[in-house]
């Protein structure tokens, strides 16, 4: 065994394989011929002595053996980009590679607004999004694929830190002629009754909505589980019954046959924030982001974070090594 010989550049095709399933696939990700790819991985088994990789023609599969340095490549591989990072970050917090999770109930509405002045403010940064349901990202968080995560807070997981940035109000979108249609607010405790339809399972606001379902007594619609708002939107439209949207959605989401109201009541809002990993080596990165999105969100309408509610928000970044 020649340890020694072992390269970042087999690790990292090594990840690629592990991240596809397929050589064709990890190799066009790391920008290489398929022979190249298989060659230095053929390489890298040699050098440990162990079989990494179970070869079909159809999947590339790795072995017990090959999982578990995989695992460690990875966090070889993000501390040599650490190294990088720290270095630069030490003119500019904000620049370099910057992996992004965002849930898919904010991002189509507040990336938007926040991409083009996230490039003007910060010229260097080179920033990747990713989107996905909450379960998935903080997964994508906790594997080191990412660097940070913009979701609904609160998030209970081991090893994340979490910033809370701003409360975003929940608004009912009503068919034209729904009952509710007819008030100018809408309270929690009017929804007793009423048929609200939901995101399907994976989805936080699903969570949250039935959860302020639950305490208002709605009737929540057994038979329409959507995989988007938009989804939503039209079954709305058709007459199905009302739904919870937050308020960034709300501009995106009027259509003829609608109606918005804004919610009233404790729990009609969701708190926006970003986690990351408590051992991520660029605190000052995700406190310079954090900054920038309340700014955007103050924009927007929806940057305050409640009173009653800032100690512990205060709280929440001190714990987070973010000031």
């Amino acid at each position: 065994m020649d340890l020694t010989a072992i390269t970042l550049t087999e690790l990292r095709y090594l990840v690629a394989l592990a991240d596809t399933g397929h050589f064709g696939k990890a190799a066009a990700k790391c920008f290489v011929t398929q022979p190249t790819l298989s060659t230095q991985l053929k390489k890298l088994e040699n050098n440990l002595g162990v079989q990494l990789i179970e070869r079909d023609p159809r999947r590339a599969r790795l072995t017990a053996v090959g999982q578990q340095i995989v695992a460690r490549a990875r966090v070889i591989l993000e501390q040599i980009h650490a190294i990088g990072d720290v270095a630069l970050g030490q003119t500019d917090p904000l620049s370099g590679e910057f992996r992004l999770g965002v849930i898919p109930t904010l991002g189509p509405y507040l990336l938007p607004e926040l991409l083009r002045p996230l490039e003007r403010r910060f010229p260097r940064l080179r920033l990747t999004v990713v989107e996905q349901v909450t379960a998935t990202l903080v997964d994508e968080l906790l594997a080191h694929r990412l660097d940070a995560a913009l979701l609904a807070l609160p998030i209970e997981e081991e090893g994340l830190e979490t910033l809370a940035l701003f409360d975003e109000p929940f608004w009912v979108l009503t068919p034209k002629h729904h009952p509710l249609a007819r008030r100018k607010r809408v309270r929690e405790q009017d929804l007793e009754g009423q048929t609200v339809l939901l995101l399907a399972e994976g989805h936080c606001l699903r969570e949250q909505a039935l959860s302020l379902c639950t305490q208002s007594r709605a009737e929540v619609a057994a038979d329409f589980r959507a995989s988007s708002l938009e989804t939503l939107r039209h079954l709305v439209s058709a007459g199905y019954g009302c739904t919870l949207i937050p308020e960034l959605a709300v501009p995106r989401l009027r259509d003829p046959h609608t109606v918005v109201r804004p919610l009233t009541g404790n729990r009609a809002h969701r708190r926006i924030g970003l986690a990351w990993r408590r051992t991520y080596p660029r605190p000052e990165a995700v406190s310079s982001l954090g900054q920038f999105i309340r700014e955007q969100a103050l924009q927007c309408g929806v940057g305050s974070i409640r009173p009653s509610t800032m100690a512990a928000v205060e709280q929440t970044q001190t714990r987070g090594g973010v000031r």
